[in-house]
């Protein structure tokens, strides 16, 4: 069998208890299930419980903090500094966003630059809690490198994601979602999974060598050539270095050798309601979803699809049908429970 399907609110369950484990708070962990199984539910694989074993290395490690201690640093009426303390990303990154829109609600705008978290899974989850509130999300984030920049064979940024999510109307918001890198680092990870190589083009090994081998593979590249490269370079300008937590030039420059996980980002809220009257930015959304969807379509596509709508048709099929993870995945979740002592649920015992 080359996958077992999971029911999510099974898969959900056992990742709340795995986090509880590590120390976590109740909430905190259910938390961090529910962002781990939606990315599943969403068909972001790479950025699901495949990430499990990694952050319970990452916490005997000391690099992430089941218990951190989240605090303001600075803060003003539409932007605030926040330091994470090394938390699970998806704790002090919902934290943040929700500030961020309440003060966008009051001022137009509400920008939070985020420092010391680390791994934040699939961005889309807080760019559409902004959608909600009525207002337009955006998030990124930078790590240390592992990413060639144009022209080079050796990591120098990072692949930072970055999502933008818009609410429409009648149809679901569209919400983009994507790294700077040809694929996600995520995508290897799961090839690694499933047993199969991955593309020609994603990654080069060690020696800064192309190739398809997932096992191999240890340096991104960009997409679009010195586009990918260049927002990648600008988003590092935008979160780390404005948080006075770079992450890529002390490695660069020498000063630090050891490239450990750490995570700077930045969520921020527009509020539509601001600048312009909301329900007719709501229709026009719909109407320019409309209009290009009804475009004459090339050669070889059945329908033109708008960004998050992939993932909307998917969610709604595994969340009847059930999540689909590989062999894998399956067989490194096993190993975790039975490291941490959790006890496995039936899904894990038969299979």
């Amino acid at each position: 069998m080359e996958s077992v399907c999971v029911d999510w609110r099974v898969l959900q369950k056992f990742t709340s208890e795995v986090f509880e484990k590590l120390g976590m708070a109740p909430e905190d962990a259910a938390l961090e299930a529910e962002v781990l199984v939606w990315a599943n539910l969403s068909g972001i694989d790479s950025h699901g419980v495949l990430r499990i074993p990694w952050y319970v290395e990452l916490v005997e490690r000391a690099l992430m903090n089941p218990k951190p201690n989240i605090r303001i640093l600075r803060e003003t009426p539409s932007v605030l500094m926040v330091e994470g303390d090394r938390a699970f990303g998806p704790v002090v990154t919902v934290f943040a966003m929700d500030k961020v829109i309440t003060k966008a609600k009051k001022t137009g705008i509400g920008w939070a630059v985020l420092r010391n978290i680390t791994h934040q899974g699939a961005l889309g989850y807080y760019t559409l809690m902004a959608t909600r509130r009525n207002a337009v999300g955006i998030a990124i984030v930078c790590s240390p490198p592992n990413m060639a920049p144009f022209g080079a064979r050796a990591p120098g940024v990072h692949n930072s994601p970055i999502s933008i999510a818009a609410p429409a109307k009648q149809h679901p918001p569209l919400v983009l979602d994507m790294a700077t890198s040809i694929a996600a680092g995520g995508k290897i990870r799961l090839a690694r999974d499933k047993g199969s190589p991955i593309p020609q083009g994603w990654a080069l090994d060690k020696n800064g060598e192309p190739t398809t081998d997932p096992n191999l593979a240890s340096i991104l590249l960009p997409f679009g050539g010195p586009k990918g490269s260049g927002l990648a370079m600008m988003f590092e300008c935008l979160t780390g270095i404005m948080a006075g937590n770079p992450l890529q030039e002390p490695i660069l420059s020498g000063k630090k050798k050891q490239r450990e996980h750490n995570q700077n980002g930045v969520v921020a809220a527009i509020d539509i309601g601001t600048f312009t009257d909301l329900e007719i930015y709501r229709q026009t959304v719909d109407g320019y979803i409309e209009g290009v969807k009804s475009l004459p379509r090339t050669e070889g596509f059945s329908e033109i699809l708008v960004p998050g709508e992939l993932e909307r048709i998917t969610y709604e099929k595994r969340l009847k049908n059930g999540i689909p993870l590989p062999r894998g995945t399956v067989e490194n979740l096993k190993e975790t429970a039975r490291k941490l002592n959790v006890a496995l649920p039936e899904w894990l015992r038969d299979n």
